[in-house]
């Protein structure tokens, strides 16, 4: 991995303090990149197709606000293929391929890609492993899911980093939406990473008993409600991300602030602004998650992301102190603490795929 992949996602003024932290990261990126199997490049990709099926199962919710916001995201289970294609010069594995559940008419954009950081020997066959599907941040790099998802590889669990609506292999002429398609186009994101997991299961060599989900940032705000839909997902890792959308993007700054901006200008702003985005409000399905195999990873400091709207999706969702981990730094320097986060992540994701908690528990409210 290069320096300027994950420099650029930073503000100038951090760069020098983080020079000696980032040469650890490139350190450990390059041994992982250096475990994917060997680049073809003379022999064409070689092209593999399976069969899956939706399991999402019917989204009923006693609370009649959680019931609206899971019908505006449900869609009806259908069959679907996901093809498997092995790429020249790329760091990892395969890329996977498979219909967005929630199309939008752009042809690019509607076929959802993943980048497979698969765990393999020394001859390069793939083995038998759990799975997290990792959900990345805003930049169009994404060099912190890239990081992660081969961090996975490296560690013995398969990485799946998928790309949401118009980032990476689904970019094409469209750089970003129009400010008006924001909330649509996170709702895709958010049914695109609900259907990721039946693709992955569909996968040889995936423990389709522990296939979890970690995001960060935007990441963790499309994780965060789409692993409250039907409780699929075996682990569920939230970064840098919390609740009450409105708050944020009302009174945020950075970050939140541009996104206010956009939005101002397409007209939405008061009542509508907070119309908008409730339909992808995650603390309206927090209750939802699993408080057993759910972990939050927050920033002190954090003003993209203020703590407040952590502990408040945390405590929607009934996480205790051990499932809610503040680190030290903000929304940028907590990358300091990724070999803490990471640690512990893998850590979680040994225990249960070697228990029966890798089940994921039924729902209550």
């Amino acid at each position: 991995m290069e320096l300027t992949i994950l420099l650029p996602t930073l503000p100038k003024r951090r760069q020098t303090s983080f020079s000696a932290f980032v040469l650890l990261l490139v350190v450990g990126a390059t041994a992982a990149a250096a475990a994917s199997p060997p680049e073809t490049k003379k022999s064409p990709p070689k092209t593999e197709k399976f069969s899956a099926r939706d399991s999402l199962a019917e989204l009923t919710d006693p609370l009649p606000d959680a019931q609206t916001c899971l019908d505006g995201l449900a869609w009806p289970p259908a069959e679907f293929t996901v093809t498997s294609v092995a790429p020249t010069e790329k760091p990892y594995h395969r890329l996977v391929r498979f219909p967005s559940p929630r199309p939008t008419g752009n042809e690019v954009n509607d076929l959802v890609s993943m980048e497979w950081y698969a765990v393999t020997d020394d001859s390069g066959q793939v083995l038998q492993a759990p799975a997290i599907l990792v959900v990345h941040e805003s930049g169009s790099a994404m060099p912190v899911g890239r990081l992660f998802a081969r961090s996975m590889q490296l560690h013995g669990i398969h990485g799946f980093l998928i790309h949401l609506p118009y980032y990476g292999e689904r970019r094409g002429d469209v750089k970003r939406p129009a400010a008006e398609q924001i909330v649509p186009t996170m709702k895709q994101g958010i049914t695109d990473v609900r259907r990721a997991r039946d693709a992955i299961a569909a996968l040889p060599a995936v423990d389709s008993g522990h296939i979890g989900i970690q995001g960060t940032s935007l990441g963790g705000f499309v994780t965060a409600t789409a692993a409250g839909l039907d409780g699929c997902f075996a682990s569920t890792f939230i970064m840098l991300a919390g609740g009450d959308l409105y708050g944020l993007i009302a009174n945020g700054q950075k970050d939140s602030a541009k996104v206010r901006q956009r939005l101002a200008e397409a007209g939405f702003q008061d009542d509508k602004l907070r119309e908008l985005v409730r339909q992808v409000e995650p603390n309206r399905v927090a209750h939802r998650l699993n408080r057993e195999t759910t972990w939050i990873f927050s920033a002190e400091q954090d003003r993209v992301v203020p703590i407040q709207n952590a502990i408040g999706l945390a405590t929607k969702a009934g996480l205790d102190d051990g499932h809610h981990v503040r680190l030290p730094g903000n929304h940028y320097t907590a990358i300091v603490s990724f070999p803490v986060i990471l640690q512990q992540v893998i850590d979680h994701i040994r225990v249960l795929s070697d228990s029966s908690a890798a089940r994921p528990a039924p729902i209550e409210p």
